[in-house]
């Protein structure tokens, strides 16, 4: 995955996030903090997809967006915004936005978003570097299934093989977000052992990440929704006042 991302936003705390995320992804990311600026680097640049906030300083996510479709009609722009008014969404769609995401949103929604709009690009122009992403994820996965015979990661009836991706609890399959599988990768290899936010984030983020160690709190929420709830004995624990541990109760 090499797809070029240029994220036109001036709330800082946002525009690191989805850089952030995207990066995790697999895209090229550029960050842009004005209208005018991101303007200038979507002249100087190849890109792939736009993530446009709408409340910008200099020029308005609006007129960045007349001015882009002005000169292509065909590369994915994705609006961002804190407003839900019906005549915002109506005047950003009427000038070419592809889809329209309001703040705040959940990251897994809007990566899904900008997933299927590459795809939409990729089957409706001749862009060479957006071509064929879903044949890219599946021949990825496919790659996986022939290069190695991974063991699987158990404990108790809970299972999951990182080569082909599966995770099941007592036989019943669970679809999990990349950053849900990561995270859920990470227990499993330290099982019983007591792993505070920071070790959590910096071995499932990575050492770059900024954010607030609270994003732990919330993964492990969407984790425990899928791989304890209805099932017994739960397996994922807090240590109050230190972290997390996956572990069989004795």
């Amino acid at each position: 995955m090499n797809e070029a991302v240029l994220v036109i936003e001036d709330e800082p705390k946002i525009a690191r996030l989805l850089e952030l995320e995207l990066q995790y992804e697999g895209y090229q990311v550029t960050k842009a903090g004005s209208g005018t600026e991101g303007l200038e680097k979507y002249s100087e640049g190849q890109w792939d997809l736009i993530l446009l906030d709408i409340m910008l300083p200099g020029l308005s996510g609006i007129e960045v967006l007349r001015r882009i479709r002005a000169r292509d009609a065909v590369i994915p722009i994705l609006m961002l915004t804190a407003k839900d008014s019906v005549e915002d969404k109506v005047s950003g769609l009427d000038l070419g936005a592809n889809d329209y995401i309001t703040k705040p949103f959940q990251i897994e929604e809007l990566l899904a978003r900008v997933r299927a709009a590459l795809r939409l690009a990729a089957a409706a122009s001749a862009r060479t570097t957006v071509q064929n992403f879903g044949q890219m994820a599946e021949q990825g996965t496919a790659s996986q299934l022939h290069e190695a015979e991974e063991a699987w990661l158990t404990a108790a009836d809970l299972k999951l093989h990182e080569g082909t991706r599966e995770v099941s609890r007592d036989g019943q399959a669970i679809e999990l977000t990349p950053r849900e599988f990561d995270l859920l990768v990470y227990l499993l290899r330290n099982q019983r052992q007591v792993l505070s936010r920071d070790q959590i984030v910096q071995s499932v983020w990575g050492y770059d990440y900024y954010g607030d160690t609270n994003v732990v709190d919330v993964y492990i929420r969407y984790l425990r929704k899928k791989v304890d709830n209805g099932f017994t004995p739960p397996l994922i624990h807090t240590v109050r006042g230190v972290g997390y541990v996956l572990k069989e109760q004795s």
